[in-house]
């Protein structure tokens, strides 16, 4: 029987993907980890992502930082911090994961996953038992992680959340994020972590009886950018306004669809 305790499942997720994640505690390493982000996230300006210092303030007062290492060389790299919401019981806190980067070599390796692992070993070691992020809902591999390989829920969309960002990847496109709630020890967590979530068929979920709709998703819409920013403009527009109306009228995202968009089902 597969053991699929937190570090097992990290472990196994380190040697897929061939790294080795560590903390990042002191100035050094965490340094490591900022310049990281410069380069995923380069300002027009030359300024830095999150300086050095404030990363070691938000580590020292409980917070998260992770470097990935393949054969000694860093590649990717991990910040959160503690956050709190609001429950019926009151308060309860998460970790918010709040930047997580690749360097472009290295991506669609499975690194991603492997430091999502890693942040869920170290929540669940500190005594949260939840992880929320935001993510792009326009990209598809994001979608595929969440929603198939980690078992998120989400909740909650924002248009143009973080306003205007200057770095090399938001600069000119409205930050438009999907909310992902990690829940650690869900059944629908340890579903996905065995590999049990697949494309959902949106026919067959309709000849069930369920009320779905699915929402289209571009190819690449990193490649879009780039290449086509007016039509990925239209793209971002339009799926704003898609699921905004989608949520509004009680649908809920509940998975990927064969095609690689969004399945969405209202339930009473």
């Amino acid at each position: 029987m597969t053991d699929h305790s937190p570090a097992a499942d990290l472990a196994r997720a380190e040697q897929r993907a061939g790294v080795a994640i560590r903390l990042a505690t002191d100035l050094s390493d965490l340094d490591i980890a900022r310049r990281i982000f410069d380069v995923v996230w380069p300002s027009a300006d030359g300024a830095t992502q999150i300086p050095s210092n404030l990363m070691r303030a938000l580590v020292h007062a409980g917070g998260y930082a992770s470097v990935a290492y393949l054969d000694e060389v860093p590649v990717a790299a991990a910040l959160g911090f503690v956050g709190r919401h609001r429950t019926g019981d009151g308060w309860h806190d998460h970790l918010h994961s709040h930047m997580a980067a690749v360097l472009e070599p290295h991506r669609d390796r499975h690194i991603g996953s492997a430091i999502k692992l890693h942040q869920r070993a170290w929540a669940l070691d500190s005594g949260l038992d939840t992880i929320v992020w935001t993510f792009d809902p326009l990209v598809r591999r994001n979608a595929r992680l969440n929603l198939l390989k980690l078992g998120v829920d989400v909740h909650g969309f924002e248009a143009d959340f973080y306003g205007s960002m200057d770095d090399g990847i938001n600069s000119g496109d409205p930050t438009d994020r999907l909310f992902a709630w990690w829940r650690l020890d869900s059944p629908r967590a340890y579903a996905a972590l065995a590999g049990r979530f697949e494309p959902l068929d949106l026919l067959e979920l309709a000849e069930a009886g369920r009320d779905v709709v699915e929402i289209d998703l571009p190819d690449d819409i990193v490649r879009l950018r780039a290449e086509a920013p007016a039509e990925a403009g239209r793209w971002r527009l339009d799926l704003r306004a898609a699921l905004q109306e989608a949520f509004a009228a009680g649908y809920r995202i509940i998975g990927v669809s064969v095609a690689d968009g969004y399945i969405l089902e209202r339930t009473p």
